[in-house]
């Protein structure tokens, strides 16, 4: 009789039971459901609106004077000069601007509201270096009264994200600014997640303190590096899983990881990085990053020093969301210049946003806008009203991945609309009326749009 050596045996019988595992009647698939908490916005009632005579900057770089924009079913049907139509309301604009709404891309409102008390300080799970698991929708409180200061400023559409104090931490969310009582009705339908990473100093300050990697730069390469490595492999069992299944084999199924599956979910290309990065050499660092393991590096949010890299940047399709003139509050924050948001969008194919990141400034982003553009145009520049509204409209939109649905007024997408009593670049600018969908959710002169949050009437 043949004999085998006992280790051989082992490694027969495993074979055997693996080839067993894999045959006869399947189970039950098991799929992952990637939308567990599905938006239930839904557009409030709207009626048909002309706005007349108008100076409208349509957000893809056109500007068109003494213009109308007509609005039906809460889509933008038209806008052109003497617009025959009828609709069941019409604005005269004469002597008014009017623009897409206002997109913030970098927003930690609910997550960190007013008023600011330690029990409302929800937006950073800073219990691990790489947090990926928590989704900060979890965190949102829609009753915060920023979300009203913001709409007044002409804020149609922001994305929450967690703060930055870890590597990778969490999940994002899109939102509507719609008054509503829970996140899901404001949650915009179908825009992609986003996740939240971080460079340089905040994460190795706050781990490095409690003697955790990372507490160098090079640790937080480190750090990525490893999730990324764990990602990789979680998609394959994944992916094989899947494969081994669709060919009638009946595989074992993989241990399900919630932190993974939102790392996995970018890899497959499904949800967008957002990362907190301030130096130019740390960018560049982030975009070999993501070569490596296959996913695109996304936008870079605040990136003083990304007019230093504004070639890299367009060349790799990054957009930067920058703010206009904040440095110099920490190391990484001081190599900074003014211009930064121009020369950043000087370069051909570039995408560049300015942002907010708080709770006051959200509240005249417009403004914001304005001085990169003229303190732009006092050294050298030549930007139009036309072009610099992009950097809050339609550029903004293509980094949250919703530019198919919103971001400029063109025929067909959302109707997302705000009238200014004036050039929205001014100092003296302040919306009168904001548009979601079509219906008016901000009127300056009528308190009936006017919304309150309940936590500020409960203080009445």
């Amino acid at each position: 009789m043949q004999k085998f050596a006992p280790s051989l045996l082992v490694v027969a019988l495993g074979a055997t039971l693996v080839g067993c595992q894999d045959s006869g009647p399947q189970d039950n698939k098991v799929t992952v459901n990637k939308n567990p908490y599905p938006s239930t916005y839904q557009p409030l009632k709207s009626v048909s609106t002309l706005i007349t005579n108008a100076t409208v900057l349509i957000g893809n770089g056109e500007r068109l004077d003494n213009a109308d924009v007509y609005l039906v079913d809460g889509k933008v049907q038209q806008v052109g000069n003497d617009l025959m139509t009828a609709a069941d309301i019409t604005i005269d604009a004469n002597g008014k601007w009017v623009t897409p709404g206002i997109i913030d891309v970098h927003s930690h409102l609910g997550a960190y509201p007013t008023p600011s008390v330690a029990s409302h300080q929800d937006g950073n799970e800073m219990t691990g270096p790489n947090t990926a698991e928590v989704w900060v929708e979890h965190s949102v409180w829609p009753q915060d009264p920023g979300f009203n200061r913001a709409r007044e400023g002409g804020i149609t559409t922001l994305q929450i994200l967690p703060g930055s104090a870890n590597l990778i931490g969490g999940r994002g969310v899109t939102l509507k600014n719609i008054p509503a009582h829970t996140m899901q009705a404001m949650k915009f339908p179908e825009a992609p997640y986003g996740l939240k990473m971080a460079c340089g100093e905040n994460p190795k300050r706050v781990y490095g303190s409690k003697g955790i990697l990372p507490s160098t730069r090079m640790g937080n390469m480190a750090g990525y590096r490893t999730a990324w490595i764990e990602a990789t492999e979680y998609k394959r069992q994944w992916d094989k899983y899947e494969n081994d299944y669709a060919a009638g084999k009946n595989p074992e199924i993989p241990h399900r990881d919630i932190k993974l599956d939102t790392l996995a979910g970018v890899l497959e290309g499904d949800i967008l990085i957002h990362n907190h990065c301030y130096k130019a050499e740390e960018m560049a660092m982030m975009i070999d990053l993501s070569k490596e393991f296959g996913y695109h590096a996304g936008t870079f949010h605040h990136g003083i020093e990304a007019y230093k890299i504004a070639d890299l940047l367009a060349q790799n399709g990054n957009c930067a969301a920058l703010w206009p003139d904040w440095w110099g509050f920490k190391m990484e924050a001081y190599d900074m210049v003014q211009e930064n948001v121009a020369i950043v969008d000087a370069v051909k194919n570039s995408c560049a946003i300015v942002h907010s990141d708080s709770d006051t400034t959200i509240q005249r982003l417009n403004q914001e806008a304005g001085k990169v553009m003229y303190r732009a145009n006092d050294n050298g520049f030549d930007i139009s009203e036309q072009h610099a509204i992009k950097w809050i409209t339609a550029n903004a939109a293509k980094s949250l991945g919703i530019d198919d649905k919103t971001g400029s007024l063109e025929a067909g997408k959302q109707a997302d609309v705000v009238i200014w009593n004036q050039n929205p670049f001014s100092v003296y600018a302040k919306a009168e009326q904001v548009f979601i969908d079509g219906a008016k959710v901000y009127d300056r002169n009528d308190e009936k749009y006017q919304a309150q949050s309940d936590f500020m009437l409960g203080q009445q």
